[in-house]
């Protein structure tokens, strides 16, 4: 016997559901016949049923709201069989005014046998639902003549001014014969005489100015009954003589008690125009034990029967759901790394190595440096590489083993930021031609999207280096702040690591990130490299030329490179060393090494504090020249918290500078506090007395430096290189492994 499980026709029946909803939505936008101007076709068809002089009969409903449990397959049979002349809508027709709604309500009107007119309701209203509701019924306000009876039909929603409606009400009251006058409001102008749950002002007339003229020109020109809806319920009274009824009961949320309850209108006019109006109650027949799980039963009846953010809902949960019950049922998972794996063969032949950056020299910055020393590290241990990057301006046409990509677009204030133009087929006839073995993405998205794409048409592994905090840029995305950093870029990163075959992230900090965001592909913590020893041969004489050239004379020297951009938190830093000019008597200098978009509007900020002539913007300093620039320095000063690494702090350290840096992600793992270092809360106070420490205490100074020194020796770029050729040999071992797998023949059946 062939056990099923459950959860897997769970999943099914979840998936039938999404797609049944979206299917219904595409049926209703994309293939429901086009109408317009209903109203027109139905006013003929009334004035055939209704000729002057003659009394009426007819049905009012209010709010039908798209129901199709209640209204279509329970209202309209019975008053299809009760002979009336035609159907008046009191308001909400449909949930919402969005247009599958006023499509699915067309198809529902179509099953009465007789002619009807809506009333423009609230409902009618939303969504941009208005010029809807103008192309394809009529005017929002209107009057038709039946018989002998003058029918008007009100806005109440705002649309149109309610005193344009007043003098126009006036007129025609005053001009017309007909023998009576019903009027339809969709807000009610007076409240029931039973207390409503959930009722406030906005569900009745509004202004007060519109309620209390419109009633005394009822009441002065003597309307025989003012009908409104809005309300999911059933009221009458009489104000001034005048019968004010309010019916809401034709398929929307009800609460089956004394005063909502399903139920329509009956009204019928005599020749002579006495007007007469009866409340017809429908009796859903509830079984005994649905009466007593009624608070659940509208709960679940309203979502689906009323408002487009419901349905977004609903398919969002079901979908959730599937894909949830999808993972957990046909994805095994293993979160072991498979220890049975030999990269020996991969390690011992020279590798093909492509990679795909969004930013790359001649951009100055942590991304372009650390792929540009990968590129040197592996080429000098006798491998392949080819790096596709943006083009800059004044960019050579030809370069080695570098792929130029024209941009679409540059952003930022020197127009740093390249968006290449990812769709240029010369790019990826280029990569295959290469024939890598293995493709590096550096970014997890455009170009790194591109080379994830090739990754998979080529066959060959995909691995992915956790360069930026993507929820720290969010001031450069055109979406809302906290969408992108709460959920957008977290989503982005972890549905683009878990299709690569291997992630490298440069601190453990940032391994416990990805783990937490849901990322499941083999993670290997590999810091990246520094070229320790160019910054142990600085020559003294060129030293003492920069010192000059920038004027400084004996002032200690505090130095940071960081992009002149929000997320760099510089202004944290201008602030803190304000505060300690004010705290200490030694003369210092502050080099702001880096470009960037903030330039202008940091030096404005500088120069309102009157830090010129401490606080200087270096600009961007080529990287053959930074480790002359480090050397110039005492100490290394640092407020950014979107590192990843923070790879400049372990060049700050090969020089031989001690660091004051805010507590972040990549700072944690690469400063000891006390030791090489300091590191604080974003506090400015205890960052600047580090700060303070550093520029007072030479002896603690001398110490940090040389133990910083020490540290940064372990970062060597040539360990570096052999380390992610490991990474790389191990994915190649490991796709090996699966296609082995995938091609050996399956045991037998027992």
């Amino acid at each position: 016997m062939i056990r099923r499980n459950p959860l897997k026709l769970l999943f099914y029946l979840c998936l039938a559901i999404v797609v049944a909803l979206v299917g219904y939505k595409v049926y209703l936008n994309f293939f429901k016949q086009d109408f317009e101007a209903l109203h027109s076709d139905q006013v003929e068809r009334i004035h055939q049923r209704t000729p002057p002089g003659s009394g009426i009969r007819f049905a009012v409903v209010g709010n039908i709201n798209n129901s199709v449990g209640i209204f279509e397959r329970r209202f309209i049979p019975e008053l299809n069989q009760a002979d009336l002349d035609f159907l008046v809508s009191a308001g909400n027709a449909v949930s919402s005014g969005g247009e599958d709604k006023y499509r699915a309500l067309y198809g529902t009107l179509s099953h009465l046998d007789m002619p009807y007119l809506l009333t423009f309701g609230p409902h009618e209203y939303q969504n941009f639902g208005s010029f809807r509701f103008y192309d394809h019924f009529g005017p929002h306000f209107y009057t038709v003549r039946a018989g002998n009876t003058r029918l008007i039909f009100l806005d109440s929603t705002g649309k149109t001014p309610w005193r344009w409606q007043i003098r126009w009400l006036r007129d025609l009251l005053a001009h017309d014969t007909s023998n009576a006058h019903i009027l339809f409001i969709s807000h009610p102008p007076v409240a029931p005489k039973t207390p409503t749950m959930f009722a406030d002002d906005e569900d009745f007339l509004q202004p007060v100015e519109f309620r209390d003229e419109l009633m005394a020109l009822v009441n002065e020109q003597e309307v025989d009954l003012v009908i409104s809806s809005n309300l999911s319920l059933f009221d009458q009274q009489a104000i001034d003589g005048t019968p004010y009824v309010t019916t809401g009961g034709a398929g929307g949320l009800v609460l089956n008690t004394d005063t909502s309850f399903y139920h329509y209108l009956e009204v019928s006019v005599s020749p002579d125009g006495e007007v007469a109006h009866t409340m017809k109650r429908l009796e859903v027949g509830q079984h005994p034990v649905w009466k007593r799980l009624e608070s659940l039963w509208f709960f679940i009846y309203s979502l689906f029967y009323t408002g487009f953010m419901n349905f977004i809902l609903l398919v969002s949960v079901f979908a959730a759901l599937a894909i949830k019950l999808y993972q957990v049922i046909f994805i095994g998972k293993n979160y072991y790394p498979d220890y049975d794996l030999d990269p020996t063969p991969w390690l011992n032949k020279p590798l093909r190595v492509a990679m795909f950056t969004n930013n790359y020299l001649p951009f100055i910055g942590g991304v372009p440096i650390s792929i540009e020393r990968l590129r040197r590290g592996l080429t000098s241990l006798g491998d392949h590489t080819l790096v596709v990057a943006p083009r800059y301006q004044n960019q050579p046409d030809q370069e080695d083993a570098v792929v130029r990509v024209p941009s679409l677009l540059a952003m930022g204030e020197k127009r740093e930021f390249r968006l290449a133009n990812i769709f240029l087929a010369s790019i990826r006839k280029r990569v295959r031609a290469f024939k890598p073995d293995v493709i590096h993405l550096h970014h997890p998205f455009w170009l790194g999207s591109l080379g994830l794409f090739l990754a998979r048409r080529l066959g060959v592994p995909a691995i992915y280096t956790y360069h930026t905090r993507l929820e720290h840029y969010a001031h450069f995305v055109p979406l809302p702040g906290m969408l992108f950093r709460n959920l957008i870029s977290h989503w982005l990163i972890k549905r683009f690591a878990n299709r690569c075959d291997g992630v490298i992230v440069p601190t453990y900090s940032t391994e416990e990130y990805l783990r937490m965001i849901g990322v499941t592909t083999p993670t290997v913590v590999q810091p990246t490299g520094i070229e320790y020893e160019r910054f142990q041969v600085v020559s003294d004489a060129d030293l003492q030329a920069l010192r000059r050239k920038l004027g400084l004379t004996n002032e200690k020297v505090f130095i940071s490179v960081a992009r002149l951009s929000n997320e760099k938190n510089i202004d944290f830093m201008i602030e803190a060393i304000h505060r300690l000019r004010q705290e200490t008597h030694i003369p210092f200098r502050f080099l702001m090494i880096g470009d960037g978009h903030q330039r202008e509007r940091l030096q404005q900020k500088i120069d309102s504090l009157g830090l010129g002539d401490c606080f200087s913007l270096v600009g961007a300093v080529q990287p053959e020249d930074m480790a002359l620039w480090y050397n110039l320095g005492d100490a290394f000063l640092f407020a950014s918290k979107s590192e990843t690494q923070g790879m400049v702090i372990l060049e700050a350290m090969s020089a031989g500078l001690p660091v004051v840096a805010v507590r972040a992600s990549g700072i944690e793992d690469v400063v000891r506090d006390g030791q090489n270092g300091f590191k604080t809360p974003e506090n400015q106070a205890r960052w600047t007395d580090r700060a303070r420490q550093l520029l007072e205490q030479d002896s603690l100074r001398a110490d940090l430096s040389a133990k910083a020194r020490r540290f940064a020796a372990d970062y060597a770029i040539d360990q570096f290189a052999r380390d992610v050729r490991g990474i790389y040999a191990t994915a190649l071992a490991a796709r090996h492994k699966r296609k082995e797998q995938q091609n050996s023949p399956a045991p037998p059946q027992s």
